[in-house]
């Protein structure tokens, strides 16, 4: 039989790595979504820009898949199945399909947006060890820097129409 610490040690660990691999499913998610979109874009610059956020998605997923196998678990290998993909990115695939530049950073503002706030809930309403929050509050950051960037690139698209 566990003792009462035993079980709230256990509690602990399996919240944790359900919060790890959420957030691991969203940056495969958000991967391909900035793939898809980056496939479909037509302006240099902005291809570059998404091809440069789909490595750091794919980096992020590198990281906390690290922090999982630290913690004995296995790791998820792919993002969301069925129907439950990130509905943002499923926004840009749509947005992508009419070739319209403006259309695809109008959603990945909206897919970053998401991501910031998940983050954000995660790290708010969970208690992690130092590394792993250390590790969330900087993607986190990253995302913010992103979303900087993605807004800088609208407001270009706006003036020049990229």
């Amino acid at each position: 039989m566990k003792t009462t610490r035993e079980e709230a040690r256990e509690d602990s660990h399996d919240n944790i790595v359900d919060n790890l691999q959420g957030l691991l499913e969203k940056n495969y998610d958000a991967e391909k979504g900035f793939s898809k979109a980056m496939d479909n874009a037509e302006n240099a610059r902005l291809k570059n820009f998404l091809k440069q956020q789909a490595a750091q998605r794919n980096r992020f997923a590198t990281e906390l898949t690290h922090e999982l196998r630290n913690l004995n678990e296995t790791p998820k290998d792919s993002g969301s199945t069925t129907g439950s993909l990130h509905r943002t990115w499923i926004d840009i695939k749509s947005a992508v399909a009419g070739n319209d530049d403006e259309a695809v950073l109008e959603e990945c503002i909206r897919g970053e947006k998401a991501s910031v706030e998940e983050y954000e809930e995660t790290l708010k309403n969970n208690r992690f060890p130092n590394n792993i929050e250390s590790v969330l509050t900087k993607q986190a950051s990253e995302i913010r820097q992103t979303l900087s960037k993605v807004k800088n690139l609208e407001d270009l698209a706006d003036d020049h129409k990229l």
